[in-house]
């Protein structure tokens, strides 16, 4: 490996915190990746890496190197898009939720992909926290306020939150007509991945919002799973609009206390902030701004 070809080794295996990981991201064997690393300590004087037996992570000076690293690679992939024909290429990583890829970003994918013929794309689902540097991950796609200061956020949209629930479950339980009006009614109680804790309901009142947690008989971590749980009754949901929209249509679940929706949730794209984004990073993330502009969230 030349000089170049060393920092990129270095710079994924301090991301991905594994040889195995990071040598098969690069397409060479582990044993390869062992001997380049050897030989980059030998030649710097330094030890750049700490090993253990399941991850390896960078000591002071592997720190240094590595902000030195990610800057002078961003500089010549820049350089050297400049003198190509400045088309993205390669594999880039996003992970974003499975309802909002399908919804939103899969219809559209095969146009995006014809544009790019030398871009492809990995695409990871959940609801999980990512780590973007461990996991190899460029972007992720997220609702909420994010708390992660160590990424920058790429504002793409609100989405509106409706709260709804099964015919059969208001035949039971009456129709709320104001959160003040909700003795007797249950939730399905959604569990925050981050805190553990379940997520209230929320309602905008007059120059306020209101939060209540109500009684649930099931607690679920999954939005897929929550919104079965509404279908078969067993209580108010909040959700994204465009989540429930084939469910309202059918008739499965029923809008309520429509006069006092939840208060919008923003729609990020984040990713890290320690390096230049590349161009195949650039271009998804203005052809996904465009695509969250247009929709009806």
């Amino acid at each position: 490996m030349d000089r170049f070809d060393a920092m990129r080794l270095f710079v994924r295996l301090v991301e991905r915190q594994s040889f195995t990981a990071a040598a098969a991201d690069l397409g060479i064997p582990r044993s390869t990746a062992s001997e380049v690393l050897r030989g980059l300590e030998s030649r710097l004087g330094a030890r750049l890496l700490d090993r253990t037996t399941r991850h390896v992570t960078p000591t002071l000076d592997g720190e240094d190197y590595y902000r030195r690293c990610v800057a002078i690679l961003a500089e010549v992939e820049e350089a050297e898009t400049a003198m190509r024909d400045a088309r993205p290429r390669g594999l880039l990583r996003i992970d974003a939720h499975p309802l909002l890829t399908r919804t939103f970003i899969l219809p559209h994918l095969p146009a995006f992909l014809a544009r790019y013929p030398q871009l492809d794309l990995q695409i990871g689902q959940g609801d999980r926290l990512v780590d973007l540097v461990r996991e190899g991950i460029d972007c992720v796609i997220r609702s909420g306020e994010p708390e992660d200061s160590g990424m920058i956020l790429r504002r793409l949209g609100t989405i509106a939150e409706i709260t709804v629930a099964s015919p059969a479950y208001l035949a039971s339980h009456g129709v709320p007509r104001a959160p003040d009006t909700l003795d007797g009614h249950q939730m399905v109680a959604f569990v925050s991945s981050r805190t553990g804790d379940v997520l209230p309901l929320e309602f905008s009142v007059p120059g306020a919002l209101h939060h209540v947690v109500l009684p649930s008989r099931v607690r679920v971590n999954n939005s897929d799973t929550m919104a079965d749980l509404a279908r078969l009754g067993f209580g108010l949901a909040q959700a994204p609009r465009y989540r429930f929209a084939d469910d309202l249509a059918s008739g499965a679940l029923v809008e309520v206390l429509a006069d006092y929706p939840p208060s919008p949730t923003p729609l990020s794209a984040l990713y890290l902030q320690n390096r230049q984004p590349a161009l195949r990073l650039r271009v998804f993330l203005d052809w996904i701004s465009g695509i969250f502009a247009e929709a009806k969230l």
